[in-house]
């Protein structure tokens, strides 16, 4: 699959809005024009602001249409499921329409495909604001979603997933783990499924040279599924519920098949794992798991902390031996010097967190040291001395 900024992705577009500047493409809008306020809630068209490259001059009775499209859009609140399918909808009628119209009557297949895919772009890229991540519920969830694979990030390894050593490819997964970080560079549906489509075709490449070179039969899923979600972990890409909505509700139907549609699947089985993952999950027993987790935020919590004393001046007030001696103890406890008045909300409930794992950590540690033999008064007098 080509990338999104190659030249060919680029032609659908440009073609698109060329053919739309000429003045026999009027009447094209005249004829949609009731369909498109039928389709479409009104909330989204007004993030459709009427753009310098559209057509004007001659041709601003389609100009007129198109902004009476971008003003029947305006009002109203986001409901992601409701304005797919309106979109859905639109794009459907907006196909029979460039179909019949003259621009496109001696076209091709592909060149109708060509328009349609830069009707979406264009579309969509402009609607983009109003349909991503448009709930709070879909923030929250794309926060937890990163959150839980920073703290995956911290213990699982290609081991956990059963993936055999004979498809271990660094270097295959690196190439894979940056096609899926581009994911938030575009706004297009198509150009988002296309970097989902580049690492899943990386990890499918691995597969068949694996099997080529080592007479392997592959087992399908059984071998790209695990290895997609180690890339998924190890790529933490941002917003991954939201970017896979958005393709799911917003990138033409009709285009969602093949393998495209076995791709994005085994994406959304990706997250999903990811989202239910336990012990059992990662051959492991479930207190292993828990203690994996829990250290990974301890380990977390202590970097925030390092960053937060870094950027934000915190324990800074006294006599700065972070400094001056190279100590540490500023960065583990960043709230040792702080003023009780002045601490935040969330560093309140950060500073709770903290307590809770100082206290499991003595309780630990008492414990190890009585089963030594060790008198806990006498060790920390000595270390005092």
């Amino acid at each position: 699959m080509e990338s999104p900024t190659s030249p060919a992705s680029r032609l659908d577009f440009y073609d698109f809005i060329g053919r739309m500047r000429r003045p026999a493409a009027a009447d094209l809008f005249h004829s949609i024009r009731r369909s498109i306020r039928l389709s479409l809630r009104p909330h989204l068209l007004l993030a459709l602001a009427p753009c310098p490259e559209w057509p004007c001059g001659s041709n601003s009775d389609l100009r007129f249409n198109y902004c009476s499209f971008l003003v029947s859009l305006s009002q109203g609140e986001p409901n992601a499921e409701e304005d797919g399918g309106r979109v859905q909808t639109f794009f459907a009628e907006m196909e029979t329409a460039i179909r019949d119209h003259p621009l496109w009557a001696r076209a091709t297949n592909q060149e109708i495909d060509h328009a349609l895919e830069g009707l979406e772009k264009y579309i969509m890229t402009k609607l983009f604001d109003k349909t991503f991540a448009s709930s709070a519920e879909d923030v929250r969830t794309d926060i937890e979603i990163s959150e839980k694979i920073g703290l995956l990030q911290h213990f699982v390894r290609p081991h956990h997933l059963d993936i055999p050593k004979i498809l271990h490819n660094e270097a295959a997964w690196l190439l894979a783990v940056k096609e899926l970080q581009k994911i938030n560079s575009f706004k297009s549906p198509r150009e988002k499924l296309i970097c989902i489509m580049s690492c899943c075709q990386v990890i499918n490449n691995l597969l068949l040279n694996v099997s080529m070179s080592n007479d392997r039969t592959l087992s399908g899923a059984d071998d790209f599924l695990p290895i997609l979600i180690y890339i998924t972990i190890k790529a933490n890409p941002p917003q991954l519920h939201s970017n896979l909505k958005f393709i799911q509700l917003f990138r033409r139907e009709t285009k969602l098949i093949s393998e495209v549609e076995y791709y994005l699947t085994n994406l959304i089985s990706a997250k999903m794992f990811i989202v239910n993952v336990n012990g059992r999950s990662l051959s492991m027993e479930e207190s292993v798991f828990q203690a994996h987790m829990e250290s990974a935020r301890f380990g977390n919590h202590i970097s925030v902390s390092g960053t937060s004393t870094s950027s934000q001046g915190l324990g800074t007030s006294t006599t700065g031996l972070n400094q001056e001696s190279g100590d540490t103890e500023g960065l583990r406890f960043p709230f040792m010097d702080s003023e009780t008045e002045s601490l935040t909300p969330a560093e309140v409930k950060q500073l709770h967190e903290l307590y809770r794992q100082v206290v499991t950590r003595y309780t630990l540690l008492s414990k190890a040291l009585r089963k030594l033999s060790v008198d806990e008064d006498q060790l920390l007098n000595s270390v005092d001395d």
